[in-house]
């Protein structure tokens, strides 16, 4: 509980990360607010009922806020976005000439305050991807504003915890984005970065994933412990082995 987990992608997809923690943290019984920005909602629940969970009963009982960003962009853009219970637009940031996010923030503290009747075991906030809100305008200081406020409200006040997918590139000239990545890396307790292959395609190795536990975070003067693995991803499921250990290589 009270833990940061960043999800870092490079030179790849690591968004089956994304449905991992989903299903997940539904079927543990924690109450979920899901800030999906880049794909929408029958995606993301035609691949959790491949996991065993359906997101639309998930949502009608309560457990799962789902907010579903093409769409709001879309109803924002062109005036069609209804105010729901007088609260303005999460995403009311896309439309002002300020990158200001409380919007988006409120919208997140209100999904997962419990309310009296609530019987959820721990509120957990993920978002897919961070970096979209850069391309829609926010600046990255906004972007780590409200970061720092979820970790607040959802880590410190409501011993939740928090999952956040970002896509970097070393390479890439987006120094905005990079700002935000390298920033996060300092405040996570958790990193699993995900890379594809230094030597290109493989259909039996689909990539690296590295896991990086901060323990200096702790203050204990250790080193932070690092572990990489390869990957393959298959249809329900992803298998994990030891670098140059896959099966196609023994």
């Amino acid at each position: 509980q009270g833990k940061f987990t960043l999800l870092r992608d490079t030179r790849t997809d690591g968004s089956f990360l994304v449905h991992h923690f989903l299903s997940f943290y539904l079927r543990a019984g924690c109450k979920v607010c899901f800030v999906a920005l880049l794909q929408s909602f029958s995606h993301y629940n035609i691949v959790a009922q491949k996991l065993g969970v359906s997101l639309t009963a998930a949502k009608e009982r309560g457990q799962l806020v789902f907010l579903e960003g093409l769409k709001s962009c879309l109803d924002l853009l062109f005036g069609e976005e209804e105010e729901q219970s007088g609260q303005p637009s999460p995403l009311q940031f896309i439309s002002e000439s300020a990158s200001n996010l409380k919007a988006l923030f409120d919208f997140v503290r209100t999904s997962l305050t419990p309310a009296g009747s609530d019987s959820w075991k721990g509120p957990v906030l993920l978002v897919d991807d961070l970096s979209v809100l850069l391309s829609l305008g926010a600046a990255p200081v906004a972007v780590l504003d409200f970061i720092h406020y979820c970790r607040v409200a959802v880590c410190s006040q409501l011993k939740g915890n928090i999952v956040v997918l970002v896509h970097s590139n070393e390479d890439s000239e987006d120094e905005e984005n990079e700002l935000v990545v390298n920033s996060l890396c300092h405040h996570s307790d958790l990193i699993l970065w995900v890379e594809g292959l230094a030597t290109g395609f493989c259909k039996d190795v689909h990539g690296q994933i590295k896991i990086i536990k901060r323990v200096s975070l702790e203050l204990t003067a250790e080193q932070d412990v690092v572990q990489i693995y390869q990957y393959k991803i298959q249809d329900k499921n992803v298998t994990f082995f030891a670098r140059g250990l896959s099966a196609a290589v023994l």
